[in-house]
């Protein structure tokens, strides 16, 4: 079977179809035009290559027809398309944390074949809402013991490009930065049609910017046309600014070349009020803790929100537990007048559903939701990839 471009294919399904006598080049320009305004600069060229391979011919009085074996390429494509859509996409989650990625990503159209998560209590919270508990040490696990697959996500570790610890990057010498290249020798291996990884921003200035390069680098050097972009949960329908790096992948013979990732996802925005559920009970902040150090300093912290707050909360981070006066957001009410946010109102303000199980303790569920994605942003950007696979490689 002759391999076509996807417009070819279009046009030569639409002329296939057609009922209308187009006795002109003329008349059947104006007809696809009709058909595909948006590809108008390149009709013209997809009806001589067309004509060039003997898929269409132009008989005076009768304008272009479909040659039988163009009619006979039409079926075996809208075969093989059947076929397509039968098989989900599959995908590898590393890194998976409590599976917030995955969450995003995840729908009818696609199945994990694999998973790797090494904290003992993400791993718990991730069985505990996918019915599977992640492989451990991913130094540990060779390449060729991964299934194949389609898509690999993983949020590789940010502790070193993080500006809350000490910025070591990829010679982090605990070897946590080095993980990346973990990611890397599976991508090496397997060569997965698509690729998404997330970060924090402060990859993109460690090492004065040497860091983010090498790794778009490398990811480039395997075969791969990337794209990335910092984008802030507020633009999902959030109520925190919580800014991340997104990185997108092709594999360059899908020829999928001009992506762009969504800055939004066209939500109503979400403000802190939005989140908030009726009095919560047993996250009371002492009188004491209150006096001797969150109101220790008249200077406008911490942030104390309620229902009628319309701001944002201060981005979430996994040490919220310690009740940090400067970065923590705290709701008015409860038994001592002064609370911490449930785990329900954390849960919203990550974009996880209500439902979503923490078989864990508090500290441990303010930990991982704080070191988590959030999930509609994921969603968006994987929606998006999945549109532009199929817009160009269903064909």
């Amino acid at each position: 079977m002759d391999c076509l471009f996807s417009l070819q294919y279009k046009v030569l399904k639409c002329l296939s179809n057609n009922t209308k006598l187009l006795s002109t080049k003329k008349e059947t320009m104006d007809f696809l035009i009709s058909c595909f305004p948006e590809q108008k600069s390149k009709l013209a060229d997809s009806l001589i290559v067309l004509e060039s391979k003997g898929y269409i011919m132009m008989i005076r009085t009768k304008g272009y027809i479909v040659t039988d074996k163009g009619k006979n390429t039409v079926s075996v494509f809208e075969n093989a398309v059947s076929e397509l859509d039968e098989q989900p996409l599959t995908f590898i989650d590393l890194f998976a944390g409590i599976g917030g990625i995955r969450k995003g990503f995840e729908d009818i159209h696609t199945k994990c074949v694999f998973s790797c998560e090494w904290d003992k209590y993400a791993q718990k919270t991730y069985e505990a809402n996918f019915g599977e508990i992640p492989a451990g040490d991913i130094t540990a696990i060779k390449e060729q013991d991964i299934p194949q697959h389609d898509v690999v996500l993983a949020g590789f570790p940010c502790q070193p490009f993080s500006m809350i610890g000490k910025r070591e990057g990829i010679d982090d010498e605990k070897g946590r930065g080095t993980l990346f290249f973990d990611v890397l020798r599976i991508i090496k291996y397997h060569k997965p049609k698509m690729l998404l990884l997330e970060n924090v921003p402060g990859l993109l200035t460690i090492q004065k910017g040497e860091t983010f390069k090498m790794i778009i680098s490398l990811l480039e050097n395997e075969g791969y046309d990337i794209t990335w972009g910092v984008l802030d949960s507020a633009n999902f329908g959030l109520p925190q600014s919580r800014k991340r790096v997104l990185i997108v992948g092709f594999r360059k013979d899908l020829m999928i070349g001009d992506f762009h990732l969504p800055l939004s996802n066209g939500e109503t925005p979400k403000y802190a009020c939005d989140i908030l559920e009726d009095n919560p009970t047993g996250y009371s902040i002492s009188k004491h803790l209150q006096e001797t150090y969150l109101f220790k300093k008249d200077d406008g912290h911490p942030q104390i929100i309620d229902k009628d707050s319309k701001v944002l909360c201060k981005t979430l981070v996994a040490s919220y537990h310690k009740i940090q006066r400067i970065t923590g957001t705290f709701v008015r009410g409860g038994e001592t007048g002064i609370r911490l946010l449930s785990e329900l109102e954390c849960k919203r303000l990550m974009g996880y559903p209500d439902n979503f199980i923490f078989p864990v303790s508090r500290t441990q569920m303010y930990h991982q939701l704080g070191n988590s994605v959030t999930v509609p942003v994921i969603k968006a950007v994987a929606d998006e990839m999945k549109r532009a696979y199929r817009k160009t490689n269903q064909f």
